[in-house]
């Protein structure tokens, strides 16, 4: 069964930097295409960052995160994580990481994937 747990999640102050991290157990997450996506109060999940393949660093951010935020594969530690930088209070959200096969992801839609963690809080204070 598949199992993915987010972590970093934490209050921080605006122009703050927190680190997510999403962990997978029992496969090898490199194998997958991740992506973050992030739900804020009375609004609809919206997609943060994902990356597909392995083969390649190729990333999509949506335009409100670009320059701050960084995607990144640490096989490792069989985690995929979000950079977070100088973070804004509009950046708070419940941050979730979501998992499939790369053939079945063409772009950083929620829809695309099936797996998915039970989220980490980010709160930016002002």
């Amino acid at each position: 069964q598949f199992q993915l747990v987010e972590s970093g999640g934490d209050l921080v102050q605006a122009g703050g930097s927190l680190r997510l991290s999403c962990a997978a157990s029992r496969f090898n997450l490199d194998n997958y295409a991740v992506g973050w996506f992030r739900q804020a109060p009375g609004k609809e999940r919206e997609a943060v960052s994902c990356i597909i393949s392995s083969r390649n660093n190729d990333a999509y951010y949506t335009d409100s995160v670009k320059g701050r935020f960084t995607i990144s594969r640490d096989n490792a530690k069989n985690t995929v994580d979000l950079q977070m930088n100088r973070l804004k209070p509009e950046d708070t959200a419940i941050y979730y990481c979501a998992m499939d096969v790369p053939s079945v992801v063409h772009g950083c839609e929620s829809t695309e994937f099936h797996y998915w963690g039970q989220g980490t809080r980010v709160t930016v204070s002002s």
